[in-house]
């Protein structure tokens, strides 16, 4: 059986970026990634227009509660996405590390959200692709007449 990838989002206060990116790399997965998400300073709730803006896309992050981050996580994560929350991230050789220059939602309305809701879910897919590759499907032999008129 493949191994099955794992990822984990890091921010500071795992309350909107992190979130976001841990939320939406498991719906695009289908369960065929392990997600996680934490934050180095935890905030207290999600932020309310990271809760909005991926509501409008279909996904509730009204159960969702900041973690914080363990050397646990990390080590059993294959990826590490950090966004924003310095050097704070323990370190594991073999493990791939990222940063992902994302604007901090705190603060923001929902208009200024959905760009960074956005960017993020790019990212996510483009990382899905290297994590997960599509199967090409073969292609049937050609059973036409060959070449005579």
């Amino acid at each position: 059986m493949p191994h099955k990838p794992s990822v984990l989002f890091l921010c500071v206060h795992n309350a909107g970026r992190s979130q976001m990116a841990a939320a939406l790399l498991t719906q695009l997965s289908a369960g065929a990634v392990d997600v996680r998400s934490a934050g180095s300073e935890p905030a207290d709730q999600i932020n309310k227009a990271a809760l909005a803006v991926m509501a409008e896309v279909g996904i509730d992050l009204g159960a969702a509660k900041p973690k914080l981050l363990t050397t646990d996580a990390v080590e059993a994560s294959d990826v590490v996405i950090t966004m924003g929350c310095g050097d704070v991230c323990p370190y594991f050789p073999g493990k791939r590390y990222e940063d992902w220059e994302v604007d901090d939602p705190a603060g923001k309305s929902v208009e200024a959200v959905r760009p960074i809701r956005d960017e993020i879910r790019r990212r996510v897919e483009a990382l899905l692709a290297e994590l997960i590759p599509k199967k090409l499907t073969p292609v049937a032999p050609n059973t036409g007449v060959s070449g005579r008129c």
